[in-house]
């Protein structure tokens, strides 16, 4: 109980640098081109150049942004879709899509190099090499 306690503690002391939620649909610049998002009847579709890469059902657009070392271009992105998030990986052209495919609304993001950490209702997941774990209590400071 107290590693979990000292866990939550860290993670909150941290939370500045979590990349906040949000809900932009205009043009990104990105390392694969100009990525967009556009409403097409009930779905959004996630664009590349004015190509489809991807579509999504969702009520509204929510995304989490990992920006490169010049804070202009978006190298990820988790979005929040009906069915779970989806991460892109903009570093690929074509952009990298992994479904996490697991129902979950997240609150807070942590980038890392190799793997996401989010904070959804009901705990911190890891989503590593597609493959998406629940963390118990850790030492591990994530930023």
């Amino acid at each position: 109980m107290k590693r979990l306690l000292f866990a939550a503690l860290a993670a909150v002391s941290f939370a500045s640098f979590a990349h906040a939620q949000s809900n932009a649909t205009g043009e990104f610049t990105t390392p694969s081109g100009t990525m967009q998002f556009v409403r097409d009847d009930r779905d959004f579709v996630a664009m590349l150049d004015k190509d489809i890469f991807d579509r999504f059902d969702a009520k509204t657009l929510a995304h989490f942004d990992e920006t490169g070392r010049d804070n202009a271009t978006v190298t990820r992105m988790l979005v929040q879709t009906a069915f779970g998030p989806v991460l892109y990986d903009l570093r690929h052209k074509p952009p990298l899509v992994q479904r996490v495919n697991a129902r979950l609304t997240i609150k807070r993001v942590f980038w890392q190099p190799d793997e996401v950490v989010m904070q959804g209702a009901d705990g911190w997941y890891r989503f590593k090499d597609g493959t998406l774990t629940k963390l118990q209590s850790s030492t591990t400071t994530y930023r």
